[in-house]
Parts: structure tokens; C-alpha cells; sequence
């Protein structure tokens, strides 16, 4: 399973950190990433992180967002800077492990003045 938390309501330039901790099964050789959708949006990727670090962001969200990982913690962080209206959007976490993609719940962000 993948928990998410870290969302809330920010100004825009705000920042916020999400986190995802994985349980009952060992990710730390996996992919992981995270997934937005905004309303009347498709779901979007944001960035994903290999078990060794590499990383991918989308254009949208580079040089603003970090994805980071801590394999001994089973958890995915996504450090978010300089938030935009536009950034406004459930939060997925995500994880690819034997051809399967595990989610985890979502967690709203809302980027308003």
C-alpha cells in the first residue's frame, strides 16, 4: 500500500513537501513517482525516481519541483517550490513492481490567493 500525505492549501510562490510511504511490500528496487490530475483534467505525470536516483521531471514542474527517495524508509518525497495556480491538483503517488502499478490515494493541492 501507498500512503500520501503533505497536500494543503498554499499562496502562490508557496511551497510544499508531499510524502509517500509504502507498507507492506518493498519498493526500494522499484520505480516510484508521482501523478497529478486537475479537475477536468487527464492525469498527468509529474516525476518519477529509479531505485538508484535517476530522475524525470515533466517540463511543466522542472526546476521547481524535486523528487527524492529514501529506499531504507520505503518513501517518496516531492519537494514543490514556487507553486502556481495551475499546479492545483490531486496528487498521486505511484509505484511499478513486477509489471504492476501500485497508487496511493491522493493528496489535494491547492495553489490560491
Amino acid at each position: 500500500q501507498l500512503q500520501a500525505s503533505g497536500g494543503g492549501s498554499v499562496q502562490p510562490e508557496g511551497s510544499l513537501r508531499l510524502s509517500c510511504a509504502a507498507s507492506g511490500s518493498d519498493f526500494s528496487t522499484n520505480v516510484m513517482g508521482w501523478y497529478r490530475q486537475a479537475p477536468g483534467q487527464q492525469r498527468e505525470l509529474v516525476a518519477h525516481i529509479s531505485s538508484a536516483g535517476s530522475t524525470n521531471y515533466a517540463g511543466a514542474v522542472k526546476g521547481r519541483f524535486t523528487i527524492s527517495r529514501d529506499n531504507a524508509k520505503n518513501t517518496v518525497y516531492l519537494q514543490m517550490n514556487s507553486l502556481k495556480p495551475e499546479d492545483t491538483a490531486v496528487y498521486y503517488c505511484y509505484a511499478v513492481k513486477w509489471g504492476n502499478t501500485f497508487w496511493g490515494q491522493g493528496t489535494l493541492v491547492t495553489v490560491s490567493s
